[in-house]
C-alpha cells in the first residue's frame, strides 16, 4: 500500500505537476486514510468498501474535522482510487456516491474600494529629497510595488513571490504568472502598479544577481512569509487592521465583478479552474447591494425592526441536495 501511495504522489508531482505544497496536503490526507484502514484491519486498497469509508468520514466529523477538511480528505481518496483503477491495482472506487457534509459558507474578508485606496495611498512613499536612508527607500519602493501589484492583478502570494524579472513587461502593462497546477496566465497591470514597479526597478537595478522581481536587502528572493509580514505591517500602519495578501486578491476580484458583472472574465483573471469557485464573489457583490439598499431606501431598515427575523419553516428554501 505504501509503495502504491508513493507512486501516486510521484504521479501528482511529475505528470500532474502539482506544487510541493499540494502534494504534501495529499500525503497528509492519504496517510490519515492509511491509519484508519489499519485500525479497521484492512491491508490492501481494494478491501476498502463504501460503507467503511462512510463510517470513517462520520468518525472524523465527530472528532471535530471541519467540512472543508472532510471535503479535501474525500477528494484525496477519490483521486487516489482513480489512479489505482487506471493502474489496475483496484476495480472499484469506494468514494463513489459519497459527499462530505455541507459546512457554513464563509465569505472571504476584503477591503471596500475606499479602504483599498486608503491602504495604497497610505503606504510609505518614496523620499525624493535625498534625506531618507537608502534602506528605507529600498523597502518603501518595494513594498509599494508589491501592494499595488497584488491589488492591480489579483495575484496569489505564491505567484507574486515566484515572479522573475523576465515575466514582467512594463511597456505592454502585462505580467505572466505561473498559477496552480503550473498553469500560465498573462494578466494586465494597472497604471498605478506600473508606476510603482518602475520606481522599484530603478532602485533594484544591480542590487542582486537573483532574477526574482522582489528581493530582500541581501539580494535574495523574498519568501512568502516575508511578504506576509510586510503586508501585515502595511495594514496596521495605513488601516489599523490585520491584512494578508489574499485579502487584496479578494478585493481585486470583488471590485472588478462589482463594476463589470462579467463572472467569466474574473474567473480567467483569477486563474480558477472551476467557475463555481469564482461565484462566491457574486455573494459578496449582493452584500454590497444589500448595504446600499438598507442605507438608501426609506423603509428598508430591516435589521433595526422590532420584530425578530423568523426561523425558516419546514419547506421554506429547503435544500434539495443539488449544487
Amino acid at each position: 500500500m505504501h509503495t502504491e501511495l508513493d507512486a501516486y504522489l510521484e504521479h501528482l508531482r511529475s505528470e500532474r505537476q502539482l506544487s510541493p505544497h499540494s502534494v504534501a496536503g495529499y500525503r497528509r490526507d492519504l496517510d490519515k486514510l492509511l491509519g484508519l484502514m489499519a485500525e479497521a484491519g484492512l491491508e490492501r486498497w481494494p478491501q476498502l468498501e463504501t460503507r467503511q469509508l462512510r463510517h470513517m468520514l462520520a468518525s472524523l466529523h465527530q472528532q471535530g474535522l471541519a467540512a472543508p477538511s472532510l471535503a479535501r480528505f474525500l477528494s484525496a481518496v477519490r483521486g487516489l482510487y482513480r489512479y489505482l483503477i487506471r493502474e489496475n491495482h483496484c476495480r472499484h472506487d469506494p468514494s463513489a456516491g459519497l459527499r462530505p457534509p455541507k459546512g457554513e459558507q464563509r465569505l472571504p474578508k476584503l477591503l471596500d474600494t475606499d479602504r483599498a485606496q486608503q491602504l495604497l495611498d497610505g503606504a510609505p512613499g518614496v523620499d525624493t529629497s535625498g534625506d531618507a536612508a537608502p534602506a528605507d527607500d529600498f523597502l518603501a519602493r518595494r513594498d509599494q510595488a508589491m501592494l499595488e501589484l497584488f491589488y492591480s492583478s489579483g495575484l496569489r502570494l505564491s505567484e507574486l513571490t515566484g515572479l522573475d524579472l523576465a515575466q514582467l513587461d512594463l511597456a505592454s502593462g502585462l505580467v505572466r504568472v505561473h498559477g496552480k497546477g503550473n498553469k500560465v496566465r498573462t494578466l494586465p497591470v494597472g497604471r498605478k502598479a506600473r508606476e510603482a514597479l518602475q520606481a522599484w526597478l530603478e532602485i533594484r537595478q544591480g542590487a542582486a544577481v537573483d532574477q526574482a522581481l522582489f528581493i530582500g536587502q541581501r539580494g535574495q528572493r523574498l519568501s512568502p512569509r516575508a511578504v506576509q509580514l510586510r503586508v501585515r505591517q502595511a495594514g496596521v500602519r495605513a488601516l489599523g487592521q490585520h491584512l494578508h495578501p489574499h485579502m487584496l486578491r479578494h478585493s481585486f476580484a470583488s471590485h472588478l465583478l462589482e463594476s463589470s458583472q462579467d463572472l467569466r472574465a474574473v474567473q480567467e483573471l483569477l486563474g480558477h479552474a472551476d467557475i463555481g469557485t469564482t461565484q462566491i464573489y457574486t455573494h459578496l457583490d449582493f452584500q454590497h447591494l444589500a448595504r446600499i439598499y438598507d442605507q438608501a431606501h426609506p423603509r428598508a431598515h430591516r435589521r433595526s425592526e422590532a420584530a425578530p427575523v423568523r426561523d425558516a419553516a419546514p419547506g421554506d428554501d429547503e435544500d434539495d441536495g443539488q449544487d
